[in-house]
């Protein structure tokens, strides 16, 4: 078997102590170390093939160089992105994610929650919060650094990253009106969902200051199917059906058009639909999707960095970050009668 190269072998070849190795090889403290001898130890280290002991470095910091996510549905289009931008922001600081799906099952996040506490996890990102969350309020009791992203739990302190989500409806309420529309529908996610109720909230508010009808149905879940049977309350035929439709999120808003041509209706003619997200491939529906376009990235990055930004303090502050979502205009949305 091969020797294990050491701290003290890319010492020895960098013409450094070890100590200058170990700052050098460690993202956090690379910066204490100049530039020039840096540069050295870096080569060296490949050179020899050296790998970091993260175990023993473990062992020195009471640190695990791991964060915890726990996300909701990992096949939400949603999330890939919020993942991405987590990672983006851990990986050149030597954090590593280790990411738990749940389902939307409350079993399967606790086992989820326990795995990565027993892998020894520094910190959590939360994409799971609802209202009352038992999960969250056990990690605060607990005093477990942790941040919230998309979706939010006003019973705990932990730090939220979100999208400006009552803006962004107002924005797309403000569009139909300008289009014509006067009889509106919002496919509201669960109430129990801060996303959900802030939504709602934000369409109920835009319709009253518009003078225009505006009609709300909360659905199941933030699916297709769930939109489709949501939309089955509707009267087709009636002439005074809703002319558009603003859905919680682009999936509800695809369950909407699927049940438009079960109807024997298109889009945007009988009715103009918006979405939220704007997932991936949503210019490629049929017609290309209206929706609002949310900074998942972003979020992911920032969530990671007031988690790292927490653990570092050793406490946290419950703030709310509500970054600027937009309107994307596509095919869907037209003046009523409109083909």
């Amino acid at each position: 078997m091969p020797k294990r190269v050491t701290i003290a072998d890319v010492a020895a070849l960098a013409g450094v102590h070890k100590a200058t190795v170990s700052r050098a090889l460690n993202v956090p403290t690379e910066h204490q170390v100049n530039a020039e001898t840096l540069k050295r130890v870096q080569e060296a280290a490949r050179e020899l093939g050296y790998i970091p002991n993260v175990m023993a470095r473990g062992l020195r910091t009471s640190l695990s160089m791991t964060i915890g996510v726990i996300v909701p549905d990992l096949t939400n289009p949603i999330f890939p992105p919020v993942l991405r931008g987590i990672e983006n922001h851990l990986s050149p600081l030597g954090y590593t994610a280790l990411l738990g799906n749940t389902d939307g099952r409350d079993d399967v996040e606790r086992a989820v929650f326990d795995s990565l506490l027993e892998r020894r996890v520094d910190g959590f990102i939360f994409a799971t919060a609802r209202a009352h969350h038992p999960l969250l309020i056990e990690a605060r009791d607990r005093d477990i650094r942790a941040v919230m992203v998309n979706r939010g739990d006003t019973d705990v302190p932990f730090p939220l990253v979100t999208g400006d989500d009552a803006s962004g409806v107002a924005a797309a309420v403000r569009h139909l009106v300008e289009l014509g529309h006067r009889r509106l529908l919002h496919l509201a996610g669960p109430s129990y969902l801060t996303t959900g109720r802030v939504r709602a909230d934000a369409f109920v508010a835009a319709c009253a200051e518009a003078g225009i009808i505006g009609t709300v149905i909360e659905v199941s879940a933030l699916n297709v199917e769930a939109g489709f049977v949501a939309m089955e309350t509707v009267n087709a035929d009636a002439d005074d059906r809703p002319t558009a439709v603003v859905a919680n999120n682009d999936l509800l808003a695809l369950g909407a058009m699927r049940w438009l041509r079960a109807n024997g209706l298109s889009c945007p003619r009988d009715m103009s639909i918006v979405g939220f997200n704007d997932m991936p491939f949503a210019e490629d529906f049929s017609p290309a999707l209206t929706t609002v376009r949310v900074p998942f990235l972003d979020m992911g990055a920032e969530a990671a960095r007031l988690l790292l930004e927490g653990m570092k303090a050793g406490s946290q502050e419950p703030i709310t970050v509500s970054l600027p979502v937009s309107l994307v205009i596509r095919d869907s949305t037209a003046a009523p009668g409109r083909p």
